[in-house]
């Protein structure tokens, strides 16, 4: 028998959104709500994890995540909102969308933190390494005060440094945890290690 894991930590994108379906970006500073298919696909995810004894919910500031997670407050879950959570600031990008320019920019950059240029932001946005250390505030905060069951719902971009950061991965290397709404991530955490369970899983959206 293997050994227990001192938590286990369920990591999921929110629902669908309009700004989703149609490619603009949202970023932390548009607070999208979901759209039908966001709904659908959250309650398909409570009802496949609806009997997992879950200790505690999390969600970002946004109220796509708290949508995403409301059947879990509506069944009696205390939903615990923390800033540190938020996707990254997309700065001026943020509302736009459908531009081959804007597109350009956007590949430029995230080339550049492959390449390691992780302080290099959008104007009036966030780089990688400004995300990652609000994020460090939770995971070693916030986190190791909760026990034991937990389940996160948090974006696509900040999931991506989240992974980095707790599986000691450099942000570099964001680009190689992919992510669709509502996909899933498990971890295990021993000790302060953490292993992936479940990977980008969306067998609850089937």
């Amino acid at each position: 028998m293997g050994k227990l894991a001192d938590k286990e930590i369920y990591l999921v994108r929110h629902g669908e959104t309009d700004y989703n379906r149609k490619g603009i970006v949202q970023g932390r500073g548009v607070n999208s709500e979901l759209n039908e298919k966001g709904k659908a696909q959250a309650l398909a995810f409570y009802d496949f994890y609806k009997h997992q004894p879950f200790d505690h919910v999390f969600a970002s500031m946004l109220t796509r995540t708290h949508q995403t997670l409301e059947p879990f407050v509506k069944a009696g879950h205390n939903l615990l909102k923390h800033a540190e959570l938020d996707e990254i600031d997309w700065g001026m990008h943020e509302g736009q969308g459908g531009d081959p320019k804007l597109a350009e920019e956007y590949q430029f950059l995230t080339n550049r933190w492959k390449e390691g240029f992780l302080e290099e932001k959008i104007a009036g946005g966030e780089s990688p390494l400004e995300l990652q250390q609000r994020q460090r505030k939770f995971l070693d905060n916030i986190l190791p005060s909760f026990e034991k069951t937990i389940l996160i719902c948090s974006h696509g971009r900040a999931i991506r440094s989240l992974l980095c950061t707790m599986l000691n991965v450099p942000l570099s290397q964001m680009d190689d945890f992919p992510h669709t709404n509502l996909s899933l991530y498990k971890l295990h955490q021993y000790g302060d290690k953490f292993e992936v369970v479940l990977f980008n899983n969306t067998e609850h959206l089937k």
